[in-house]
């Protein structure tokens, strides 16, 4: 980590090899960065970034789009890739795909380019896996132009979030989002204790549990279901198992239960948004919606 007090005072030299791999294999990025000191907040360095980048060339963007790695292509399965690009594909499992996940993002990877001529990126930290698959589908219909933007775009999202790893100080930029949750007993009018809620992500090849909790007396968790980081964009359930709540509350209800385990599936498209999601529950019968 660096100060956001120390890049201010630094000369070029440190100012660049602190921030030289900002932007991959981008040094010039930072060098041209370097004369819009000081900067009073870390996001006001995220945006003279961003904004040495909107002003470059047309010939220098398409330069550093290409500086890119392919997702999971031969770079990364050689570990060729950058500390920061194989942390950030890891963190996702695209070092550790099957051969047939491997043959699809190569055929992508292939196709893409030479539809556009330069890799395709993303920013894998703000999405899941199947997210990022249909984004890769979705994008190769782009128009030249459209495509370079839309990759620039993802690149500064990148590099935001790279910022934030590296640099302390006032005014971090807006990288984190929430999932959070609360359990309204309706009958009884109060909040639901007690309440086992799993979180799961769905994908097109697999469902895998990532939180395992309970409520606790407010009818929520002890801490935010998903936090203190961007979340990734893609489709979740959560399982609220409210029969073992109900056959513990001393109501007299008939066996077995009408309801046993809610669930409740979602989108998110907001990685740095805040997501709420309540349920109101009786015995025979819940609500939900997006809260605040």
């Amino acid at each position: 980590m660096v100060t956001l007090e120390t890049l201010n005072s630094a000369d070029k030299s440190l100012f660049v090899s602190a921030l030289s791999e900002i932007y991959e294999k981008s040094p010039w990025v930072a060098e041209r960065a370097f004369a819009r000191r000081p900067f009073a907040t870390v996001a006001a360095l995220c945006e003279a970034m961003a904004a040495t980048v909107a002003a470059a060339s047309r010939a220098e963007k398409i330069e550093l789009v290409c500086n890119h790695p392919d997702l999971a292509g031969k770079a990364a399965r050689a570990g060729a890739l950058t500390a920061a690009s194989t942390a950030e594909q890891g963190a996702l499992g695209l070092d550790r795909l099957s051969d047939a996940e491997y043959a699809r993002l190569e055929k992508l990877n292939g196709d893409y380019a030479d539809r556009f001529g330069f890799p395709f990126v993303i920013c894998v930290r703000r999405r899941t896996r199947d997210a990022i698959l249909e984004a890769f589908e979705r994008r190769c219909g782009n128009l030249p132009d459209e495509e370079l933007e839309t990759a620039l775009f993802e690149i500064d999202h990148i590099a935001r979030l790279r910022i934030a790893d590296r640099v302390k100080g006032p005014g971090m930029a807006k990288t984190e989002g929430r999932l959070s949750t609360h359990v309204l007993d309706t009958l009884s009018g109060k909040p639901a204790a007690g309440v086992r809620i799993e979180l799961y992500e769905i994908g097109a090849s697999a469902t895998s549990l990532l939180v395992d909790t309970i409520t606790n007396a407010d009818g929520r968790t002890d801490k935010p279901l998903l936090g203190g980081a961007p979340l990734r964009a893609g489709k979740y359930e959560l399982r609220f198992h409210v029969g073992a709540y109900f056959a513990k509350s001393g109501q007299k209800l008939p066996e077995p239960a009408f309801l046993d385990v809610v669930p409740v599936r979602f989108a998110i498209a907001e990685p740095e948004g805040h997501y709420h999601v309540p349920l109101l529950v009786t015995p025979w019968s819940y609500s939900t919606y997006r809260g605040s």
